[in-house]
């Protein structure tokens, strides 16, 4: 693309370098260190640095041009200078344009909800596949193009950013992908990382507070998820995540969009469950559509998951799945690493099951699941973030986990730069607000693991609560390698009087 065109697209014009003259733009990037020849460099300012200082390095590795909101006083450009009033947008612009508006040739499911918004996609992935559809995700866990294989992107934002997220559809493109399920976070709506995606379809998960320390209000975190609702042609609503929801249906029937309805709490919708039963290994029920309805196996445990189904097969369903193949899908999911993940183990052995359920309501829900099928006593693993993290919810998490656990072990999970023993100390006080004392604090996650395998008994249930399929975990200022379930099991080998060295 010229970079005349490029401008064009953006609304400025060009402030010409030292060369004038028009260049070829081959690709856009806002970090300095990945700029190739041929791409622009978008100069974004930040709280702690301005990305116009890095000018002189972005066009030694090859930059033929600069998009910012303006050069500091004084300052000059060797290459041609675009001027536009916000910079964040402009890079999903650009990045969208250089890319060939690829959602432009996909049928685009976004997905986001503070709880469940993966497994809902993975869900929707999963029955696009069985229904025949060429497809692809976009998600926290990574993405995948048609040929199933699980990649990451080259750098880690719960959403990457617009140049990599307009990458991955060209990619699922040219792979020959028809449909696609992007996992929209919240970031990713507020800061533009997802603006240059064409969505067809919006899923609306639910709304708890997470995030604040970004997004500062609860108001605001909804009125930044509420973006996709807005842009989406056809949304998919929780009825049952009230109050938001009614301000969300007035928003997803504007301009002649539409929206479809959903409800696992048996509240009037246009997708409902009834006759929910739960077993050790599956959920079934019978699910109400607009088509009609059947009965539907979900081979999951947890009775919050025939939300995330309905969500899912009504999404799907608007993008013309029929509800016999929907339901046929769902009987053979195979489920997502870290959300009610089951650890296998040995006669003898108490269960261990991995979720990543990190928020009050969450680990409510996911203790509430898990109790359902343990015949003896219920033990939770669960730290809390740390750093700059919404502080609010640690003692929180301690008083559900006391509440709702026979047994509680307080331990780490991302404290970063927040010392270790202050947030243990504030799920303590949660704790002990709660009026219980069946909780012990230990530091060291993979410690604590240990202490709640080698403790229980045969017929106990130990949730590992938190970290999920996170490949990493962050103290202080380290980035370790960290594998949840690979500490699971060998707390269960130590257990049996195995080497784990």
């Amino acid at each position: 693309m010229q970079l005349s065109d490029l401008a064009a697209t953006l609304g400025v014009r060009v402030v010409p370098g030292p060369e004038a003259g028009d260049v070829d733009v081959t690709g856009v990037s806002h970090q300095a260190d990945w700029i190739r020849p041929g791409d622009a460099f978008v100069a974004i300012r930040g709280a702690r640095f301005d990305g116009h200082t890095f000018i002189d390095r972005a066009v030694r590795g090859g930059a033929v041009a600069v998009i910012g909101e303006g050069l500091p006083d004084g300052a000059t450009c060797p290459v041609p200078y675009l001027r536009v009033e916000a910079v964040r947008p402009a890079l999903a612009d650009a990045a969208t344009a250089l890319a060939g508006r690829p959602s432009d040739a996909l049928r685009v499911i976004g997905v986001t909800g503070t709880d469940g918004k993966t497994t809902t996609s993975c869900l929707a992935l999963h029955l696009l596949r069985e229904a025949g559809r060429a497809s692809g995700l976009l998600s926290t866990i990574g993405y995948q193009l048609p040929d199933g294989v699980l990649r990451q992107p080259p750098s880690h934002f719960t959403t990457p950013e617009a140049p990599q997220v307009q990458q991955i559809l060209r990619d699922l493109v040219e792979a020959g992908a028809s449909d696609a399920v992007v996992e929209s976070s919240s970031h990713a709506l507020a800061l533009d990382r997802v603006r240059g995606v064409d969505y067809d379809v919006a899923v609306w998960t639910n709304l708890t507070g997470e995030h604040l320390d970004f997004h500062g209000t609860m108001e605001q975190y909804f009125a930044d998820k509420a973006r996709l609702v807005q842009r989406a042609r056809h949304s998919v609503l929780n009825v049952d995540d009230r109050p938001w929801v009614e301000q969300l249906l007035p928003m997803a029937t504007a301009d002649g969009h539409g929206a479809t309805t959903y409800s696992a709490e048996g509240s009037a919708a246009d997708w409902r469950a009834t006759d929910v039963v739960e077993g050790a290994e599956a959920i079934t029920f019978t699910v109400h559509a607009p088509q009609g309805e059947a009965p539907a196996r979900l081979p999951m445990i947890g009775r919050f998951n025939v939300a995330n189904a309905l969500a899912a097969m009504a999404g799907v369903a608007a993008t013309g799945v029929p509800l016999d193949e929907l339901v046929a899908g769902l009987a053979t999911f195979a489920g997502v690493a870290g959300r009610m993940e089951m650890v296998e183990h040995t006669d003898g052995d108490p269960r261990v099951i991995v979720d990543f359920a990190h928020t009050p309501p969450s680990l409510e829900k996911a203790l509430e699941t898990v109790r359902v099928t343990t015949r003896g006593r219920l033990w939770v693993v669960l730290g809390s973030a740390g750093g700059p993290r919404d502080p609010s919810k640690r003692a929180p998490l301690g008083r559900v986990a006391t509440q709702l656990a026979d047994h509680v072990v307080l331990t780490e999970e991302d404290h970063r730069t927040t010392p270790l023993q202050e947030i243990l100390e504030e799920m303590e006080r949660g704790a002990r607000e709660a009026g219980r004392e069946n909780y012990v604090s230990i530091g060291d996650r993979t410690e604590a693991i240990r202490y709640a395998v080698r403790e229980a008994a045969p017929d106990d249930t130990v949730l590992l609560a938190g970290k999920g399929p996170e490949e990493t975990m962050e103290r202080g200022t380290e980035l370790v390698p960290w594998d949840e379930v690979g500490e699971a099991r060998r707390a269960l080998a130590a257990r049996r009087g195995e080497d784990v060295s």
